[in-house]
This record gives C-alpha cells, sequence and structure tokens, in this order.
C-alpha cells in the first residue's frame, strides 16, 4: 500500500467525503481526487496537513509502518487546539481564564 492508498485510509476511517476531508487541510476536493488517484503527488507539506489534522503518525503515513493514530493523548492534545484555533479570541481568552482556573484547582487537591 503506497502513501495515496493510505491518505484515503485515513479519509475513509474518518468518514470523510473528499469535500470534508479537503475543508479541513484547506485545499481542494479535486486537489485530494488528484493525490487520491495518483495524478499529483503527496507532498511534505501535504503529508504534514493531514498528519497534524487527524492526529496521524507521519511515519505510518509515509512508510505503512507503525500504527496509523497518535496516542490517545496526542489525539486529545490535538483535538483541544483544534477546537481552541477555531474560536474568536474573546472566547480563547475565557477558555484561557477557565483552564488556567481548573490547574489552580488541581493543584490544590
Amino acid at each position: 500500500m503506497g502513501v495515496k492508498e493510505r491518505m484515503r485510509q485515513i479519509r475513509h476511517a474518518n468518514n470523510l467525503t473528499q469535500v470534508k476531508f479537503a475543508e479541513r487541510i484547506a485545499v481542494s476536493s479535486s486537489y485530494i481526487t488528484d493525490m487520491e488517484c495518483g495524478k499529483r503527488k503527496i507532498n511534505e507539506r501535504i503529508i504534514r496537513l493531514i498528519s497534524n489534522a487527524y492526529s496521524v503518525n507521519e511515519h505510518w503515513f509515509r512508510t505503512g509502518e507503525g500504527e496509523m493514530y497518535n496516542e490517545e493523548e496526542d489525539i486529545a492534545v490535538a483535538e483541544v487546539v483544534n477546537i481552541f484555533k477555531s474560536l474568536p479570541p474573546q472566547y480563547q481568552n475565557f477558555a484561557l481564564t477557565q483552564l488556567n482556573a481548573l490547574a489552580v484547582l488541581h493543584a490544590n487537591l
């Protein structure tokens, strides 16, 4: 199995259409189609974007060796970062304030 098949496997594992898969990494769906069909090379930038967006193990994506996904903790952190980035600045500040308060509360337990 090559990189293009692994990319398709990532998309299918996340139950995404090519359109939804492309939106999350900010490329066109036709670009995804071309890569999956082998008409375009899957370059380093795309590998990094997909790996970060979907918590995929880059080594697995490149070689097929190891586990498809990063460890659960890494996945949770990536999900939190994605949610945080999607928030407007005022909500980001609120979220940080709340997280700091939780950290203080936890430290005092």
